[in-house]
């Protein structure tokens, strides 16, 4: 197949006024679907029950969805679907790594099509939730309008280890309470992986705590420190620091396993890839990567724009997105 690149977009900064989220909106059917023995999901939908099928894919591994996701897409027109991955969120059990894979995810998404008697859907993710957005398209690249794809995280061992280790170039004092005294990512990573495992609830709270506070601080250019006040968001960063931890050990997607050598298997898809220039969690490397392999797909650069969905730019370029999606079949 010859490809056809299109052509880089990086937007210059605010060249036209930044979109705002769409007003607030309540599902109009939430429910939980029951994928295995041990895994059971939340899901809801809201918008317009007739729209065209939009998923919303969150981030983490272990975020969870929040109500503000919701109002990235047009209500009036799509059929919103959100859901909480494996042991994330309102989906049970809570942090639970058991039967918790790459390919169990990607089976439960299929699931959730099932259940809903969806034929095709537009598929949105963003960090975690864009490398599972891709994994889904690979292995069900019929079932996908379109893919809007931000802040690219491909699970390969230079994005664990810069996770680990790298981000104190930028945040030294985040990553000095992170690292405890340790040096090496290896050192640092088992003392966490340990901890975040243990049967004492004290202890891996504390761990996850200590985990996420560091992702926090370096993820958006305006920090949100709420896990260290808000009882439920505290139990929440222990299911996304366990997963984390959980997928930086056992899921990475290095050599055969790599997405990026699957590219063409989705190379027909439309998408668009959205990347912010100073995302430090995910930083741009990844993204241009993603892009070489994937020249088809629009890739914009947000020049102004962290990690975080919420990030004004980004979230502008998101709503954009999806908007312009509305004119896909």
């Amino acid at each position: 197949m010859n490809k056809k690149p299109k052509k880089t977009y990086s937007s210059s900064v605010h060249p036209r006024p930044l979109r705002d989220l769409y007003p607030e909106t309540q599902p109009y059917s939430q429910g939980y679907l029951r994928v295995d023995d041990i895994h059971t999901l939340y899901w809801e939908q809201c918008g317009n029950p007739d729209g065209v099928p939009i998923l919303f894919v969150h981030g983490g591994p272990g975020g969870g969805i929040a109500p503000h996701h919701r109002r990235f897409f047009d209500p009036e027109h799509y059929r919103i679907i959100l859901f909480d991955q494996r042991g994330a969120g309102r989906s049970q059990p809570l942090a639970c790594t058991d039967n918790n894979t790459l390919s169990h995810l990607v089976n439960d998404i299929e699931l959730l099509r099932a259940h809903f008697k969806i034929p095709q859907w537009h598929v949105f993710g963003g960090s975690w939730g864009s490398t599972l957005a891709i994994a889904y398209a690979i292995k069900h690249p019929s079932q996908c309008i379109s893919l809007i794809l931000r802040g690219i995280f491909l699970l390969q061992d230079y994005e664990v280890e810069w996770f680990m280790t790298g981000m104190k170039y930028i945040f030294p004092e985040a990553w000095d309470a992170f690292a405890r005294g340790k040096t090496t990512s290896t050192e640092i990573f088992d003392e966490y992986y340990n901890d975040l495992s243990s049967n004492d609830h004290a202890i891996a709270l504390t761990a996850a705590l200590q985990w996420c506070c560091y992702e926090s601080a370096c993820a958006s250019f305006i920090p949100a420190r709420d896990i260290l006040v808000n009882e439920n968001a505290r139990e929440s960063a222990l299911a996304m620091a366990r997963l984390e931890a959980h997928y930086f050990k056992h899921g990475q997607l290095n050599g055969e396993e790599s997405l990026l050598g699957q590219i063409d298997k989705i190379r027909h898809i439309p998408a668009i890839i959205i990347q912010g220039r100073y995302d430090i969690i995910c930083p741009i490397e990844t993204a241009h990567r993603l892009h070489l392999a994937w020249p088809e797909a629009d890739y914009v650069i947000v020049p102004d724009g962290g990690h975080s969905a919420s990030d004004p730019p980004i979230r502008s370029r998101l709503i954009e997105a999806t908007d312009h999606a509305k004119y896909m079949r």
